[in-house]
This record gives structure tokens, C-alpha cells and sequence, in this order.
């Protein structure tokens, strides 16, 4: 059984930075595509960044620049570090992972509270 346990999000200021980490447990890490998406308040989930099991990143265009995926294959890890956050980026940050082959992402994890506010 794969569970994926998003931590890391909490109550920060406009222009601040934040590290989300997600532990992956139960399978093959390594050879995982790995995601962050979030869903904001009253809206449905959106793409945030993405990672293959060779280490590849992908971005939405609205966090480019700003948003940074990373994975540790050693410890069953994967990261989003943000950076000039801005209170749209409120939203809830669900980590997803896929199997090697699969159309889509089929674990997800619960998601952690990231509020940005003054």
C-alpha cells in the first residue's frame, strides 16, 4: 500500500518562502513520477509542478520562476520549495505519485494548509 504524508505548509506573509516535503511509503520511489497540485479555497485542483522517476521538472506557468520541485530517492522524499509567495497561493498542496506507465497519478497523499496572508 503506497501512502504519501504531505508537512510543511502553515500561515505565512506575502513575499515569504516555504518548504513542503512529502514522504512516500510502500513502493518503489525511484521509479515514481512525482507531483504537487493544490486546490484553492471554493476552487477545483490545479497542477503545480511535476517530477519524473529520471528527475525531469515541469511547471504550471503561473509558478514558474518561483516554485522549485525536487526529490530525495534516498529517503523516499520529494519537496516543493516556494518562494515570493503571494495570498494566491492560499490553497491546499496535495502531493501525488504514478507508476512507470500510467495515464495518470494514482496515489495521493492528504494535503497540508499553505495561507498566505498579511
Amino acid at each position: 500500500q503506497v501512502q504519501l504524508v504531505e508537512s510543511g505548509g502553515e500561515l505565512v506573509q506575502p513575499g515569504d518562502s516555504l518548504r513542503l516535503s512529502c514522504a512516500v511509503s510502500g513502493g518503489t520511489f525511484s521509479t515514481f513520477d512525482m507531483g504537487w497540485f493544490r486546490q484553492p479555497p471554493g476552487l477545483g485542483r490545479e497542477f503545480v509542478a511535476g517530477i519524473n522517476s529520471g528527475g525531469m521538472a515541469y511547471y504550471a506557468d503561473s509558478v514558474k520562476g518561483r516554485l522549485t520541485i525536487s526529490r530525495d530517492n534516498a529517503k523516499n522524499m520529494m519537496y516543493l520549495q516556494m518562494s515570493s509567495l503571494k495570498p494566491e497561493d492560499t490553497a491546499v498542496y496535495f502531493c501525488a505519485a504514478r507508476k512507470s506507465g500510467s495515464a495518470s497519478f494514482d496515489y495521493w497523499g492528504q494535503g497540508t494548509q499553505v495561507t498566505v496572508s498579511s
